[in-house]
């Protein structure tokens, strides 16, 4: 099932999400679900409260990435595995930290802010802790693109979203399109509750 996408100004982004109790078929069910609805969007991830659901969790999939050949380095429980066999990465009960001194700037956009993009200032290496559809802790070490996305994804569960991490000069740039899209958002949400 296709879920519809949250929208900037929908108060779901701006909620943090609630732990994980229960690891079932219905999480599993969710869980392809949203993968199959970041593939759906053109996404590289997408997390729980961008389909209006209060889960702490989110999908990437580095597979999906613009340029295949940028090296995508990382290590899930020490070791480096194949692309194949560690993506798409469900990422349940997450937390991040960012490691290492380096950050870098770099753009970013969000399936929630269909069209918007600027550059965003992250960490470029991040670690993450996590559980799998079944409950497994694993602790993931990456870097570059994915230490972004994983950056990203986790600022969903806490309510944050990127035009929340810009400088106020980037933000000046996208702030005509904003005020146009959160227009959008009322009116959807106005005629939803009819």
């Amino acid at each position: 099932m296709l879920y519809r996408v949250t929208k900037y100004g929908e108060p779901v982004l701006k909620t943090k999400s609630q732990k994980v109790e229960v690891f079932d078929a219905d999480l599993k069910k969710f869980a392809g679900d949203l993968y199959e609805t970041m593939c759906q969007e053109n996404g590289l991830g997408l997390a729980a409260p961008q389909v209006d659901s209060a889960k702490s969790m989110f999908v990437i999939d580095m597979r999906r990435r613009l340029n295949p050949e940028s090296p995508c380095r990382f290590t899930i429980d020490g070791k480096e595995l194949p692309m194949d066999i560690a993506m798409p990465l469900f990422a349940v009960n997450p937390k991040v930290e960012e490691i290492g001194e380096y950050v870098e700037v770099g753009e970013e956009g969000c399936l929630s802010f269909p069209g918007i993009y600027a550059e965003v200032e992250r960490s470029y290496q991040a670690k993450l802790n996590y559980q799998d559809l079944d409950g497994a802790e694993h602790e993931l070490i990456c870097e570059g693109l994915f230490a972004r996305c994983v950056q990203h994804e986790n600022d969903h569960l806490n309510g944050i979203c990127f035009v929340d991490r810009l400088e106020p000069k980037e933000l000046f740039k996208i702030a005509t399109k904003l005020r146009k899209l959160r227009k959008q958002t009322k009116d959807f949400l106005k005629h939803k509750d009819k």
